[in-house]
């Protein structure tokens, strides 16, 4: 079985991830034995993304760091668990809110888990169509 990287790699619509992963150095992390789960972007969630934000982004690695963490969560977290929680903390530290709306997992309110529990030899990736950005600021928490 591979992991999470290659698995990511391999589903071949996660190519602006697996670039922002390579940008900010977290590759090797996401190799390592874990587990993880991780909320997958796809390209078209990057896409959603006005491009020269995106690009901002990219050339800031310190938030591309904070940004890529968020979508990261200790440990192996299945979709039958997910579904019963109302939050999740990520690796990066703040928390993820976590919905169940006429049967689908919403994220923080925007962002649809798509596909669930692909498994990694490493963790298990959850699919979403928005990319999730940590909240700037605790008075910005609901």
């Amino acid at each position: 079985m591979k992991d999470i990287i290659d698995t990511a790699v391999a589903a071949g619509t996660f190519k602006t991830l697996a670039t922002a992963l390579t940008t900010a150095g977290l590759i090797d992390t996401l190799k390592g034995p874990g587990p993880f789960t991780v909320l997958a972007p796809t390209d078209e969630a990057f896409a959603k993304i006005p491009a020269s934000d995106l690009k901002a982004l990219l050339a800031d690695k310190a938030q591309l760091t904070a940004v890529l963490t968020y979508h990261v969560v200790a440990g192996n977290v299945p979709a039958a668990t997910v579904t019963t929680l109302h939050e999740a903390t990520t690796v990066e530290g703040r928390k993820i809110m976590i919905k169940v709306e006429g049967g689908k997992v919403v994220l923080n309110g925007t962002s649809h888990v798509t596909a669930t529990d692909i498994a990694a030899s490493n963790g298990v990736i959850h699919v979403i169509d928005t990319v999730l950005m940590p909240p700037v600021a605790a008075a910005a928490a609901h």
